[in-house]
């Protein structure tokens, strides 16, 4: 479970978040949506600990990433927009690097990175060298990384981004795959039509303010959640 409570955070002048508040409850797909530079970068990387927050408060699992920031990274897995990751290392190298930091245990990190491997086409790639990938593979690598460990709460930033078909259809199953365990799965999108038909929850945030937050249902009523979406920019 992810709480953010009265959260507010200033770049300068620039209040990019304005006492922002809305919980994300486990076993279920959360949508965070907003137009470019509305504040949902800004909010991701203030949930995983990237960003401080001038106020409020944000608790992993009951715990303060403000108090507490080694043990709430160990319970989630973050995949940022754009996958910066060491491109010196071969996808194989990166991705047990990864696993060595949340100390995955040798069975389990070989069971699930041949499961995410093969299900984003990437046995043949594994040891390639990350500077040789496209965004879709760096992104299906940083994917595989942050899968490896089984986190309790998964954080996405524009994760279809880059994604063939066949991936964008694999990561949506294996999204219903955690939350069938219970687990928290929290994602911004421009893709509103996957966010209508795969989320339970959805915000709207617009210049660092949240606009509405609720049930899909609650959310957009009779219209489409495009349709909410630009009436709430006019």
């Amino acid at each position: 479970m992810i709480e953010i409570k009265n959260v507010t955070k200033k770049y300068g002048t620039k209040v990019a978040l304005n006492d922002v508040s809305f919980n994300v409850n486990d076993g279920e797909i959360f949508a965070f949506i907003g137009h470019n530079g509305a504040g949902k970068t800004t909010l991701i990387k203030a949930i995983t600990g990237i960003h401080d927050i001038d106020n409020g408060e944000i608790l992993i699992n009951g715990k303060s990433i403000k108090t507490n920031p080694i043990e709430c990274k160990k319970e989630l897995a973050f995949v940022p927009d754009n996958p910066e990751l060491y491109e010196q290392m071969k996808a194989i190298d990166f991705i047990n690097f990864i696993c060595d930091m949340y100390e995955v245990d040798q069975t389990t990190r070989e069971k699930n990175i041949k499961k995410y491997a093969e299900m984003f086409e990437m046995e043949e790639n594994l040891n390639d060298t990350i500077s040789s990938f496209s965004h879709g593979m760096k992104q299906k690598t940083a994917l595989i990384a942050a899968l490896a460990h089984d986190p309790k709460v998964l954080i996405m930033d524009e994760p279809f981004v880059g994604l063939d078909p066949k991936a964008v259809f694999d990561i949506k199953e294996v999204m219903k795959e955690m939350i069938k365990d219970g687990k928290t799965i929290f994602f911004s999108t421009h893709i509103l039509d996957v966010a209508e038909k795969l989320c339970s929850r959805v915000a709207i945030i617009k210049n660092g303010k949240i606009m509405k937050v609720g049930s899909m249902k609650e959310v957009k009523g009779d219209k489409s959640l495009e349709n909410v979406f630009i009436e709430l920019e006019e």
